[in-house]
């Protein structure tokens, strides 16, 4: 996922944007762009001028909790002064004086931003949240005093209307059309009335995303399993215990395991608890984690944003959120989206249902039956079915089959993922075959946690070309999930180069353990790191159109293809070595793991499908229905409503905790992961039909789609690029979809 943050002005560009990136210029050099009557308010302040250090990176060594908020302020109130220099300029509006001047506006909001977004997801505290929740309001009343000035759009409009008789070159154009939307999308064109109701229902929205993430951080927290001995955890690795154990005295709770939940409905661990009671109460903590009529259930908070966002898609003229989001993303209409997700609902399930009938035959053997006719809706009150198998079994006997019609064992395979080594030999080791970039580890430039790493990357050429930071382990004070974002963002007109984040959850090993890896967890990995190619690869012009500032449902292809290279076998035979005898995979383990390829797809596809179509329930809502007074009732109903409701897999996240449509930008764009994966396997077989990892391969991919940002619709970049419109072809062949029916 790349994590952007609406509120963030970068140039007033990050409001489209999807990702950014960071800088290699001496601070020496540069100045922020402002207007002369302009002094600096913020003696000593870190964010008050470039960061020194190389790149541009936040100076974490000199940053403190107390800096952000006044920064914030000034970095607002300087880009409103910068802002109406350039809408009261006397002179005609011209591209130059208006849209190039733009970009050049919030250089200090920008940079603090940045920072502050990412220390707020990835390590934040009361401090944090309380800046988090004051300024949110401020900063939407902000993005609307520029989108909403009357003088500022004119010129805008104006340029606009005679950008063909400019002599634009063709970014420079696409910028033109790019500004020109956002303002009207923004509400340029309501009237003074409905512009005062957008101001409100904008703060609102704003102020409730961040009461989301405060509350379903801190409900995540309070919602780990723990038990006061290992027999309740039976079935776990000697590593796992050692975790749980751990992050029990990390909690003041010694002597006691804690298992923290992920972000997700299914846990890591249910796949080898062996104690079903044990099972059944992490699931309920899982499900229930924001549902417990206390300050951090979030019911009532996502359905006032739910109501909010219909109302505001019907002032901008659309039925729904989701018309007025898919409008500006290459699905064009959520019937589209539904439709692709529909088509391959049917498929899924019945495939599900097979793995499901394959469990069965272990699980009855512990007493425990698939009975379709038992099987309730989960919800945190579900009880055991009359024996029947459960969603908090389905993890567990999974693996079992997997171990006995594969004799595949997840902590065997475990064993040759070492963190560090699919980091080195396999994800940036994929990057240097197809883009011939290379890699250092820098230990001079401050970080704002000691778990992060921070590299240098450098080009086929030698030249220095990003730095990159990754953050992989859990911590209560970290959001959910796993994550690319950015410090600086890529520009030539800005002289900057990118910085790159990638963040993930893995569970930290105890002091002296391996970090181990699941193959989702190595996945993961490929799959962040193709968001920072995104993002590193940048090679434009303007701040508004670099890196990652595509359509949402564009945004997560390179991200999925890279996920790809992790089972190429010249990376995988790299990277996978037993991590105590640096032994490689045994060729009969990795035929294993091939012969298993599609295992598992139905239960994926399915979760990920309901998720998706969950999302465009909430979202394709108009603004006479959006009082729902019982949330878990309209989700049973939206799943039964598109023919997902199967109670044994339920949606990769439910309602209550589906941060990504709720407060990370993914409103009625969770179908993403679907729409991109049919383009992420349709390249993957360009590069099978043309010699596979190559040099020249990769380079040409790098040129014509990761380099390119926003610069042209992205529709038309992949069709330059593959030659055609994507297939939905080699997506059912790679998930073992192809022949799948649905059950009469």
């Amino acid at each position: 996922m790349f994590r952007n943050r609406i509120f963030l002005l970068c140039a007033v560009a990050a409001l489209a944007a999807s990702c950014s990136t960071v800088t290699d210029k001496p601070a020496s050099a540069k100045k922020d762009t402002a207007v002369s009557d302009i002094t600096d308010p913020l003696p000593g302040n870190p964010f008050a001028e470039p960061s020194t250090l190389p790149f541009e990176a936040p100076p974490f060594d000199r940053i403190h909790d107390g800096d952000f908020q006044p920064a914030i302020e000034e970095g607002m109130r300087r880009q409103i002064a910068e802002v109406a220099h350039i809408a009261n300029n006397p002179e005609p509006a011209t591209f130059e004086n208006t849209l190039v001047a733009l970009e050049k506006t919030g250089a200090l909001l920008t940079r603090v931003q940045r920072v502050f977004s990412a220390l707020a997801q990835a390590n934040t505290n009361d401090i944090l949240q309380r800046v988090q929740k004051e300024e949110a309001p401020k900063l939407a009343a902000h993005s609307d005093a520029i989108f909403l000035d009357a003088k500022l759009f004119a010129r805008v409009k104006a340029i606009y209307g005679k950008r063909a008789t400019l002599g634009l070159d063709a970014e420079s154009l696409r910028l033109t059309e790019r500004y020109y939307r956002l303002f009207v999308r923004a509400g340029a064109e309501l009237s003074a009335g409905d512009q005062e109701v957008l101001r409100g229902h904008n703060k609102e929205l704003s102020s409730l995303a961040a009461q989301f993430r405060s509350k379903l951080l801190a409900a995540t927290k309070d919602g780990a399993f723990v038990a006061d001995d290992k027999d309740a955890l039976a079935g776990l690795s000697e590593t796992d215990l050692a975790a749980a154990l751990e992050a029990g005295r990390a909690r003041m709770t010694p002597g006691k395991y804690v298992i923290p939940l992920q972000n997700t409905t299914q846990q890591p661990a249910l796949d080898s608890l062996q104690n079903r009671d044990t099972r059944e109460k992490l699931f309920t903590a899982s499900i229930a984690r924001a549902e417990h009529n206390d300050d951090n259930d979030t019911r009532k908070t996502i359905t006032r944003i739910a109501e909010l966002r219909a109302e505001k898609a019907r002032l901008l003229g659309y039925d729904t959120w989701a018309a007025y989001t898919l409008d500006d993303q290459m699905a064009k209409t959520p019937e589209r989206a539904i439709k692709l997700m529909t088509d391959m609902a049917a498929p899924a399930i019945n495939k599900a249902k097979g793995e499901a009938r394959e469990m069965e035959k272990l699980a009855k053997k512990d007493g425990i039956r698939f009975r379709p006719w038992d099987l309730q809706y989960y919800s945190p009150s579900a009880k055991n079915a009359g024996g029947a198998l459960r969603p908090w079994d389905w993890d567990y006997y999974s693996e079992q089959v997997r171990k006995r019609q594969f004799q595949l064992d997840s902590e065997e395979i475990k064993q040759y993922f070492e963190l560090d080594n699919v980091l080195q030999n396999g994800v940036f080791f994929a990057a240097n075959q197809l883009y011939g970039i290379t890699f250092k580890e820098r230990h001079d430039i401050p970080v704002y946690q000691r778990d992060v790493r921070v590299f240098e990357v450098f080009d086929a050429d030698g030249t220095s070309l990003a730095l990159f930071y990754a953050d992989y382990f859990k911590r209560d004070n970290k959001a959910g999930g796993a994550w690319a974002a950015a410090f600086v963002g890529q520009s030539g007109l800005l002289g900057q180069k990118p910085v790159i984040t990638n963040t993930c959850n893995f569970t930290k090993p105890a002091p002296g353990q391996p970090a181990l890896l699941s193959h989702d967890n190595v996945i993961t990995m490929f799959h962040e790191f193709g968001h920072a190619l995104h993002g590193m690869f940048s090679n434009v012009k303007y701040p508004l159109l670099g890196g990652t500032s595509v359509p949402r449902d564009f945004v997560e292809f390179p991200s999925q293809f890279n996920e790809h290279w992790a089972d190429e076998p010249s990376v995988f035979a790299n990277y996978a070595k037993h991590y105590k005898t640096g032994e490689p995979m045994p060729a009969e383990l990795i035929a294993k793991i091939k012969k298993a390829g599609t295992y598992g797809q139905g239960f994926a596809t399915t979760e990920n499908v309901a998720a998706a179509l969950l999302d465009m329930a909430w979202h394709t809502l108009s603004r006479s229905m959006t009082i729902i007074d019982n949330v878990d009732a309209f989700e049973r109903s939206a799943l039964k409503k598109y023919d997902v409701d199967y109670p044994l897999v339920p949606p990769r996240y439910r309602t209550s905790y589906f941060a990504h449509i709720w407060s990370n930008g993914y409103a009625a764009g969770y179908y993403s992961y679907l729409w991109t994966a049919v383009l992420r396997d349709d390249a993957f077989y360009w590069f099978k039909e043309h010699g596979g990892m190559t040099r020249e391969n990769g380079q040409r991919f790098r040129e014509m789609v990761l380099s390119r940002g926003g610069t042209e619709p992205t529709d038309t970049l992949y069709r330059a690029w593959r030659g055609r419109d994507p297939s939905v072809e080699p997506l059912l062949e790679v998930r073992g979809l192809k022949a799948a029916k649905a059950d009469k």
